[in-house]
């Protein structure tokens, strides 16, 4: 039996769940972060009917996994660290180690996650710029680029400065951080930083804010550090770095990118990115996808550069279920 798509395994989820009451349910959900609860409302929200048929399916399919569940490892945070560095090298594996098992020092961030962007720059509003930046660098790089365009430029600017040059967070300064912001970060005992910010975390973020927003901060940045502005570049991947993926990345981008969004998205691209595009569909897809492009009126810069952005998105998730892999123009890895 083929295994399900990530939008088949929601849709099971939700059924299960419907099928549990609201008490259970609810238990559930107390479990789930926020994205995932998120997700699954909002497919919950939009099944209107489902077959008797699937929901016996979704409940064999249920019974079969619970059944087989069992204790496979006796340590399993240390399974994870071991596995982790072995399949991805110390360096990576470290950095996600940190965000996997770090939850007994900043479970006060959590209630951050669940929170509007708005909101949390209000928290963050009157807070010094070292201050926020070490608690942006604890949220999704999404949720903290949201959060810094309720920011002034200048504070923005500011934050991401220290986001870009922030070597890791000391337990001490978790401790501080959690009397200031009144528990929003608990301080931990652990023997080593956790690996959090840097050019990289800033890279994402300014990947997220859009053109205008992106070019102020680096042209700040490049006033007082132009080697920083020049690192934090290095690590961006911008709408036009796709023509650098290869034709097999191309192709499993296709297939999860809507139609309609892919015109809007290729209204701001270069010709020699909708060649590459044009090329990896079949003769039928690339004709109507021509001309669809000449025969759409002009659109609004912000709807193209939103549209890429969440292309964007994609790629990042295809590139770290291994989909797609991203290169500088030779054998060297790009991300």
């Amino acid at each position: 039996m083929p295994a399900a798509t990530e939008e088949e395994g929601l849709e099971n989820a939700a059924i299960l769940l419907m099928s549990l009451g609201e008490h259970e349910a609810a238990e559930v959900f107390k479990h789930l972060s926020p994205k995932e609860v998120q997700r699954l409302g909002e497919t919950i929200a939009r099944m209107k009917a489902v077959s008797r048929e699937r929901v016996e399916a979704v409940f064999d399919d249920f019974e079969r996994l619970s059944s087989s569940e069992s204790l496979l490892v006796s340590d399993s945070n240390e399974y994870v660290k071991a596995v982790l560095r072995k399949a991805l090298g110390e360096d990576k594996a470290n950095l996600l180690i940190d965000r996997i098992l770090q939850g007994s020092d900043v479970t006060g961030i959590e209630s951050l996650k669940w929170m509007d962007a708005q909101s949390v720059a209000e928290l963050l509003r009157n807070e010094h710029p070292q201050i926020a930046a070490a608690i942006l660098v604890h949220l999704e790089f999404d949720q903290a680029s949201e959060v810094l365009k309720h920011f002034t430029e200048r504070q923005r600017n500011e934050v991401m400065v220290r986001i870009a040059t922030l070597d890791g967070i000391q337990p001490t300064a978790l401790r501080d951080l959690n009397e200031v912001m009144s528990k929003v970060l608990a301080g931990g005992d652990r023997t080593k930083k956790s690996s959090l910010g840097g050019v990289k975390a800033a890279a994402e973020i300014l990947n997220m804010l859009g053109n205008a927003i992106e070019t102020s901060v680096l042209d700040f940045v490049r006033e007082t550090d132009n080697d920083l502005a020049q690192k934090i570049m290095d690590n961006m991947f911008t709408f036009d770095d796709v023509e650098k993926i290869d034709d097999k990345g191309i192709q499993a981008l296709m297939k999860e990118v809507q139609s309609e969004s892919l015109v809007i998205a290729l209204k701001g691209a270069t010709p020699a990115l909708r060649e590459k595009v044009f090329k990896n569909m079949s003769s039928r897809a690339a004709e109507t996808l021509r001309e669809d492009l000449e025969s759409r009126g002009p659109v609004r810069l912000s709807e193209v550069e939103a549209e890429q952005k969440e292309m964007l998105k994609i790629i990042r998730r295809l590139v770290d279920e291994g989909q797609i892999m991203l290169t500088s123009g030779g054998d060297d890895e790009f991300v």
